[in-house]
């Protein structure tokens, strides 16, 4: 089984991809590519079962729904208070994520992530044309993927690694640990060098995670919201687990 893990970015300088070949006991890191353009990834992961993606796949319904209303100079139901913000910047899933972890995600709707979720639209038109089905709800081959978060729920510390080479040596010591079945082999010295191949790989063991059935899912009165909107999947379980 081969795995992809995406740590996208506005433009190709700081996008990295991972493939991890899983078919094995042993899940060995077989690729990892930084600066890589949209053709390249939709190429790369053509082969791979599940593609976790480390950016919004869409935006809060209401704030479409604001957007359009605004545009036609329509301008009922706008109080403009911060709690409506927060419902216009915030999807469902982000809420779910800040009841699991106690921390917000960046907001799609008003963050720099903006940018990066613009050109994550367009990849997934490529993907679209390439032949996979897109389902924003993480059902598919595609899955939304918040690698700090998986990273902090597996028990793992992870302040200030994506600044510190240093910070994320040893956190990549502290993975291999718990998962001694992983094999970054000669990629090891490139996950420490770059905070973006770092979590490209990140995602994919979330992805991996995902594709097991063992995270986080859309509760069945979310499903349409989160088949819109995108949806974090964050796992549930050891990364020992990941490994069965």
């Amino acid at each position: 089984m081969l795995i992809a893990g995406l740590d996208l970015a506005a433009e190709p300088k700081a996008t990295a991809l991972s493939l991890i070949d899983w078919s094995s006991k042993k899940a060995r890191l077989v690729q990892l590519d930084l600066n890589i353009e949209d053709q390249l990834i939709v190429d790369s992961t053509r082969e791979a079962e599940k593609l976790g993606i480390d950016c919004a796949l869409g935006w809060p319904i209401e704030f479409v729904d604001f957007l359009n209303r605004y545009s036609q100079n329509s301008f009922s139901q706008i109080d403009g208070d911060m709690s409506w913000r927060r419902r216009m910047a915030y999807r469902e899933t982000d809420r779910a994520v800040r009841a699991l972890t106690g921390r917000w995600p960046l907001s799609v709707s008003t963050d720099r992530l903006g940018l990066t979720a613009m050109r994550c639209a367009g990849l997934l038109s490529k993907l679209a044309e390439d032949g996979v089905e897109i389902d924003r709800s993480g059902a598919g081959k595609v899955v939304e993927i918040y690698p700090g978060a998986s990273l902090r729920l597996w028990g793992f510390d992870t302040l200030g690694y994506r600044a510190s080479a240093a910070a994320r040596a040893a956190l990549l010591e502290q993975v291999c640990e718990a998962a001694p079945w992983f094999e970054p082999g000669d990629f090891a010295e490139l996950m420490i060098e770059s905070c973006d191949a770092f979590d490209a790989v990140i995602a994919n063991l979330a992805a991996r995670s995902s594709s097991l059935g063992l995270s986080t899912a859309p509760p069945s009165d979310l499903l349409p919201n989160a088949s819109v909107e995108g949806w974090i999947s964050l796992p549930k379980t050891t990364l020992a687990e990941l490994a069965n």
